[in-house]
């Protein structure tokens, strides 16, 4: 049960949020105060990133400022490019620069060879990264020494420019955004053909508009007829976020498909329900791609990508399997799970779904619910969530798990949203349901 304490400062960062007062706050108090409460988690268990050393960067950070938020953290970005081009000078391999201008296959295959003898640093990573791996790996393999630097570095690259393009939107984030993506691409395609992928950056268009969706399809080399995941990530999220920790992954016979949701960084138009369509021009593309079978095609989903990967099940016969991990499905749009959201979590949402004040975000927001489409979900469907969940409702995840009729549930007692203290079970679970369900040979 939430404290009192709790609900006064829930309340205290609403009014600032309403009043918008959450800069100058920060100004005095730094940004920690203002995020949401896993936020330090979420950077540090995807780069391998020292809990203190990130928590001391951010006690200095005092604004959400876009001209002071992603130069800040963009300078942590800096340095560690700045260690990973020094060893790649020593193993004679071409440095970053070379990759974020569309590199040449020459530059990635040369990187890839760099870097192969570290690549469990990035493969092997799984959920939670362990921030003492590296050293540890070049104890054991002293040999493997600048390769090792130059993978951790990029690694801590794209995670720190992750952090300044957080939560997207404005003009530096988006640079920041840009230079994290194409190096997480870069890296993943260098080092595909020793972790047995054939990795694509895909932008697949959206008939009648301006829009694409782009995205990374990871296949095991050779593949075909593979049953294949479509991945979605939530609010802020990135591609890299979500297929990093996936690597670990990689043996479980299942292709992998993962995008941004609709209305975030790398799109123009917002979110609407009608985004369905963006859902389903996906499925149609991998559907018709000959490597992968149409009849063994399932969905993952994160906080909002959660959302949607329980909408898309219940509208799209062509899935057969789902996971809902942290999904918003009703109760969490309702104006009482938005008291002690922070100011840049509303201004998020407010800009991804279109809003431009509070009651039309409160309308939008309303339009989404999926409570009367809880029992058109007739696929196996696997929830997920933290009991504490402190972004959305966890009356959410067990609504929907209780009214589908094929669904589990699993909620891990006193984690928070999409249960991340307890990951790395919930990603081996996730990756066994789905095998379970997706594996047996189709009739195609």
């Amino acid at each position: 049960m939430t404290s009192l304490t709790d609900w006064g400062r829930r309340i205290a960062v609403s009014v600032r949020a309403l009043t918008h007062r959450t800069e100058s706050a920060a100004h005095r108090r730094g940004v920690a105060p203002f995020l949401p409460r896993l936020f330090v988690d979420r950077f540090t268990h995807l780069g391998g990133i020292s809990d203190a050393e990130f928590r001391r960067q951010l006690s200095e950070c005092r604004s959400f400022d876009d001209d002071r938020w992603a130069p800040y953290w963009s300078t942590f970005a800096d340095r560690y490019l700045a260690r990973a081009d020094e060893a790649l000078s020593r193993l004679g391999a071409p440095a970053s620069a070379r990759l974020l201008d569309a590199p040449d296959p020459s530059a990635l295959t040369a990187l890839g060879e760099a870097l192969e003898s570290a690549a469990t640093i990035l493969a092997d990573r799984g959920t939670v990264a362990d921030p003492e791996a590296p050293a540890r790996f070049v104890v054991e393999h002293p040999e493997a020494s600048d390769a090792v630097v130059a993978m951790d570095g990029f690694i801590k690259a794209v995670v720190y420019d992750f952090v300044a393009a957080w939560p997207g939107g404005s003009p530096q984030r988006q640079r920041a955004y840009r230079r994290s993506s194409r190096l997480s691409e870069a890296l993943l395609q260098a080092m595909a053909p020793t972790m047995g992928y054939d990795v694509e950056v895909l932008d697949i268009v959206l008939p009648g508009t301006t829009d694409r969706v782009h995205g990374v399809l990871a296949l095991p080399i050779g593949a075909t007829n593979m049953p294949t995941v479509l991945v979605s990530n939530g609010l802020e999220g990135t591609i890299a976020e979500t297929l990093f920790p996936l690597l670990a992954q990689r043996d479980a016979g299942l292709a992998t498909f993962v995008m941004e949701m609709p209305g975030t960084y790398s799109y123009s138009e917002p979110m609407t329900v009608a985004s369905e369509n963006v859902y389903s021009a996906v499925i149609d593309f991998l559907a018709a791609d000959e490597r992968i079978d149409a009849e063994r095609l399932g969905i993952m989903g994160f906080s909002f990508g959660g959302y949607w990967a329980a909408r898309m099940a219940a509208v799209d016969p062509r899935l057969k399997a789902v996971v809902s991990n942290g999904p918003l499905t009703h109760r969490s749009f309702g104006v009482l799970n938005a008291i002690g959201m922070p100011e840049v979590m509303l201004s998020t949402l407010s800009r991804t779904l279109g809003a431009t004040s509070t009651a039309g975000l409160l309308r939008k927001v309303l339009k989404l619910s999926l409570q009367q489409l809880y029992r058109e979900i007739g696929i196996p469907l696997l929830v997920i969530n933290g009991a504490r969940d402190t972004l959305a409702s966890t009356r959410d995840s067990i609504d929907l798990a209780v009214a589908a009729p094929n669904a589990q549930l699993v909620l891990y007692a006193d984690d928070d949203h999409c249960a991340m203290g307890n990951a790395e079970h919930w990603s081996l679970l996730s990756t066994r349901f789905l095998c379970e369900h997706l594996l047996a040979p189709s009739t195609k």
